[in-house]
């Protein structure tokens, strides 16, 4: 005779099974490491199994973020004009988006979707001075990239020049700091130096550290009168030269004050250039291996 169907094997294994995992599911260990009374440890192999399958679903997730990441990234480098862009700012110099309209050849307001696009993906970034808006490459990091990518298909790129006379871009005032390619070094010194800290989100305003305040005090400098004075301690000036910081404020004040001073530099009649002396050469390189 035919077994009845309540008394069938394969329910009560099913239902078994299905019983032991939910039991395994909370199976709790006590501090003798022994499992709980009336359950088998085999079935610890049961729950462990599942750890290592939602594991590899968080992995493969971030996974595909980091894929879709790298996806708008190489995107956003992928259009002729804003890798005409992106390549004229390899040189560490920030331009204007006019500037990079012209290196991209396409309208203002088209470079300014590009730039847009470029700047959301965290390629470059920008720095207000006055109306203008400056950018530059995000970071050495971008930097990197773009020279793997120009090893990757060969040639050379075409530098971009800027137009200035020359011994305004060597070194010369910016109100009254100095500016051109002698204040950017000073700046970059500074900073390499560990004299800077900068105090704000975007970079631009600086503080002096503690080994900063003792390297200006060396110069001769007042920093008690310097602070007393109404008007921005220090900040990164963009040189309109270089496109790159000088040190302005206060404290770049007093910097050449000092200068001119000591006479490292001298300052041309009817001109905003300044010439650096033989004996502000052997300063300089001295104290700043400039």
């Amino acid at each position: 005779m035919t077994a009845a169907t309540g008394n069938d094997a394969s329910p009560v294994f099913g239902v078994g099974f299905e019983c032991l995992a939910l039991k395994g599911i909370d199976l709790i260990a006590d501090d003798a490491d022994d499992f709980h009374e009336g359950l088998s440890p085999t079935f610890v192999s049961v729950c462990d199994l599942q750890h290592p399958h939602f594991a590899y679903n968080q992995s493969m997730n971030v996974a595909l973020d980091n894929d879709l990441a790298v996806s708008r990234v190489a995107a956003a480098i992928g259009e002729p004009a804003r890798v005409r862009m992106l390549y004229s700012l390899l040189d560490g110099h920030a331009r204007t988006s006019t500037e990079l309209a012209v290196v991209a050849g396409v309208s203002p307001s088209t470079a300014s979707v590009h730039l847009n696009r470029l700047k959301a993906e965290r390629l470059i970034k920008v720095m207000i001075q006055g109306k203008h808006h400056y950018y530059s490459l995000e970071g050495p990091h971008v930097a990197g990239t773009l020279e793997g990518l120009s090893v990757l298909v060969g040639g050379v790129r075409e530098k971009f020049m800027a137009h200035a006379p020359s011994e305004l871009r060597a070194a010369r005032t910016c109100y009254d700091h100095m500016a051109g390619t002698l204040g950017v070094r000073l700046h970059d010194c500074f900073k390499s130096r560990g004299w800077l800290a900068e105090t704000s989100n975007n970079g631009n305003a600086y503080e002096l550290t503690a080994e900063g305040t003792k390297g200006v005090n060396g110069l001769g400098i007042d920093l008690d009168a310097v602070r007393a004075l109404r008007r921005r301690f220090a900040y990164a000036c963009l040189d309109w030269s270089e496109r790159q910081p000088h040190l302005g404020g206060a404290l770049g004040a007093a910097l050449l004050k000092t200068a001119l001073k000591k006479k490292w530099v001298v300052q041309e009649l009817d001109s905003r250039a300044l010439s650096v002396t033989r004996g502000g050469q052997r300063e300089l390189k001295e104290r700043f291996g400039i």
